[in-house]
């Protein structure tokens, strides 16, 4: 279903790649993150281009809820008990770069942007925001407690932590921005990878260097993402008339309520789980929706879909160890805006081969030795171990039918198909047959 995003803009289009092309960097994937790195290499004149299979944006990016920030849920915390607060500290420089990053652009830019706070809030329970305040202040964060009577919800709340001078924007709007100029090939999907060598089925592209930016990372042979990785779902709808909400809210406990206005309308983003896995869909999110905010209508209502990684922290740089001219950007773990900046600066560092302050905390060849591994692969093989059909194309994991969304659904890696077998989210790369 089409998100509050597309339906209140028309994005550019593009071509498809006609003939053999010759770059020196070629990036796949047209998402907010492919288009970033495009447009900072092309600003440090790099001869480069950027194919997407379908049409730019038409991912994750169109279905997020465009919340600018470095607050993301309880993430200190967990980042200094696993590997102190330096790098609690890192990982909050490096997306506040970001978010300045965007300061610059949106500068006289027409895409809504606008600082707001942030609010990580709690309906019962404080001990989680008492936990990440005290790992905030030890990792030198700026953040402040906010007692849950002066909040501007329609709930009681024990209290919030407070991230100042955050944003919001549309993120659209952004991209139409920033795309037109661009040297961009829609309608092109790479149907094989070589040395130095795609293809995309009628076309040959050779690229000295290749960023991959398709969410998911489609390349199975290097990097072990499909252990690395999953995918969580999650909904959201927009009611209008709905009085303006200042600040963007997140509940701390997973699941639980998402709030930010756009113009006079207000977003709700709820619920999560892995594709193939029960779930509420939107019952839930509508129920909410109609007992905080009765006689508000419902303008329209999306799902989006996040890898995660083990650890919480994005996997951007090198895709492997052997591979030294091929690059990633994902696991950006429901924080794809900022994520997405902090990968484009990140990459053209290291295309340019620049220091990079961030580039050892966001490394993809960091240890894998996590529990989320193992439930990652006992998922995987009872996927493999499942004997119905219809069964993925992206690893052969039998598909389960998701009858909320008239989908199915690949438990294993996030795959989706609709009623008839068409290809809905990656990593698989072709529809079912």
């Amino acid at each position: 279903m089409p998100s509050l995003w597309s339906e209140t803009v028309t994005l550019p289009s593009f071509p498809p790649l006609q003939k053999d092309l010759n770059t020196d960097v070629l990036i796949i994937g047209g998402g907010l993150a492919g288009l970033l790195c495009c447009h900072r290499l092309r600003g440090a004149g790099v001869d480069c281009a950027l194919v997407e299979a379908r049409t730019i944006c038409s991912g994750a990016t169109g279905n997020t809820t465009a919340k600018l920030t470095a607050q993301h849920g309880l993430i200190y915390q967990k980042l200094e008990k696993e590997f102190g607060a330096g790098t609690a500290r890192l990982y909050y420089e490096a997306n506040e770069a970001a978010l300045n990053e965007y300061r610059i652009l949106c500068a006289g830019m027409d895409c809504d942007f606008e600082e707001q706070d942030s609010y990580l809030y709690s309906r019962e329970d404080r001990v989680p925001l008492d936990k990440e305040l005290k790992a905030l202040e030890r990792a030198r964060i700026p953040a402040s407690f906010v007692e849950g009577s002066v909040l501007p919800l329609p709930f009681p709340t024990v209290g919030a932590v407070k991230f100042s001078r955050q944003a919001r924007f549309h993120p659209l709007k952004f991209v139409s921005a920033i795309a037109p100029g661009l040297p961009i090939y829609e309608n092109t999907p790479i149907r094989e990878f070589a040395p130095g060598c795609l293809r995309t089925g009628r076309h040959v592209i050779r690229a000295r260097q290749v960023v991959v930016c398709t969410h998911f990372p489609i390349l199975n042979k290097h990097g072990s993402y499909f252990l690395k990785l999953y995918q969580d779902r999650s909904y959201a709808l927009a009611l209008e008339g709905a009085e303006p909400i200042d600040g963007m809210f997140l509940d701390q406990q997973k699941g639980g309520l998402s709030l930010r206005s756009w113009g006079n309308n207000l977003i709700l983003g709820a619920g999560g789980h892995r594709p193939g896995k029960p779930g509420t869909g939107w019952t839930e999110l509508s129920s909410l929706a109609n007992r905080f905010y009765p006689g508000k209508k419902e303008l329209c209502r999306w799902a989006a879909q996040d890898c995660m990684t083990l650890d919480g922290i994005p996997y951007i740089g090198r895709y492997s160890p052997r591979t030294h001219d091929l690059y990633v950007a994902t696991g950006f773990n429901k924080w794809g805006m900022t994520s997405a900046m902090v990968a484009a600066m990140i990459l053209t560092d290291l295309i340019l081969e620049r220091e990079t302050p961030y580039a050892s905390l966001f490394t993809p060849q960091r240890t894998v030795l996590r529990p989320q591994l193992a439930a990652n692969s006992l998922e995987a093989i009872a996927g493999w171990l499942t004997f119905q059909r219809p069964r993925c194309p992206h690893m052969g994991c039998a598909l389960r039918w998701n009858s909320r969304e008239r989908s199915w659904d690949c438990p294993c890696h996030g795959s989706r198909f609709s009623e008839n077998g068409k290809l809905l989210d990656n990593p698989a790369t072709g529809d079912l047959s």
